[in-house]
């Protein structure tokens, strides 16, 4: 499968998902019937962990991208999945700071040259 359908599978997978656990948790507990911070409302929360996950593995996919090394690869997956958005904080301020400064800001997107 090449990378293009790759990614696309990929997504349709997690706005499918993301869709269902939505439906779920509304014909469960409507979303105005939230009950706040105190009562912990069982599938909104599942609903949350859901969507919070789906983000990192979305951010995931461009470190896959990113890091050439598979154990780069693994250690970032693990950080992120235990870590969440501390882990892809310290990931995009680590490339900033690898970025040259005269460097365009698109190139933070992009993968470094093969050495």
């Amino acid at each position: 499968m090449n990378p293009q359908n790759s990614l696309k599978t990929l997504f349709s997978l997690i706005l499918l998902g993301m869709i269902g656990v939505s439906v779920w948790a509304s014909l469960e507990q409507p979303v105005w019937e939230w009950g706040g911070l105190r009562n912990a409302d069982r599938a909104w929360t599942i609903a949350t962990l859901c969507d919070a996950y789906a983000g990192f593995i979305t951010f995931y996919t461009w470190v896959w991208y990113k890091e050439r090394s598979w154990i780069g690869r693994g250690a970032w997956l693990v950080a992120i999945l235990l870590l969440g958005n501390m882990a892809m904080s310290s990931y995009v301020l680590l490339a900033l700071w690898r970025l040259p400064s005269s460097a365009p800001i698109e190139r933070l997107l992009l993968r470094d040259a093969a050495a």
